[in-house]
């Protein structure tokens, strides 16, 4: 039985001439435990569809303290109660500001449910690995 954690959290999207409050909801499950996931309703997306980012809970952990995330999602912090989370996409780059004490409390919340030395990838992948190297990993 997999553990799901949700906590709705509310951010800033941050523009060149304004900013833009945004709610979301930080999802956590011990089914995908490197993960984190982001979810925005659909009235605050442009094409009014609900959105889910999913990125390494490790880059939460990581952006908290310094910048983080050479990818599509980069995590840095903005001064000693603010952290920004940017999703850079072909379409362009979303910015959003967080209140890093809502942050670290989720991601505590997750800590409690599996620490970060408890991870696993899934016996799926050992068995993938094995057979690659037959049968030694």
């Amino acid at each position: 039985m997999h553990v799901t954690l949700e906590q709705p959290t509310g951010a800033r999207l941050i523009t060149a001439d304004q900013e833009i409050a945004i709610p979301a909801t930080l999802r956590y499950t011990s089914g995908d435990p490197l993960a984190v996931h982001l979810d925005f309703p659909a009235h605050a997306t442009l094409d009014g569809e609900a959105a889910t980012w999913t990125f390494a809970r490790v880059l939460l952990g990581e952006g908290l303290r310094a910048p983080a995330g050479p990818g599509s999602v980069r995590v840095r912090p903005c001064g000693a109660t603010h952290t920004y989370v940017e999703f850079h996409s072909p379409e362009g780059v979303a910015r959003l500001r967080f209140a890093t004490a809502d942050l670290n409390r989720f991601l505590a919340r997750t800590y409690t449910v599996l620490a970060p030395d408890e991870e696993t990838v899934g016996a799926e992948l050992d068995q993938g690995l094995a057979a690659l190297f037959g049968g030694r990993v």
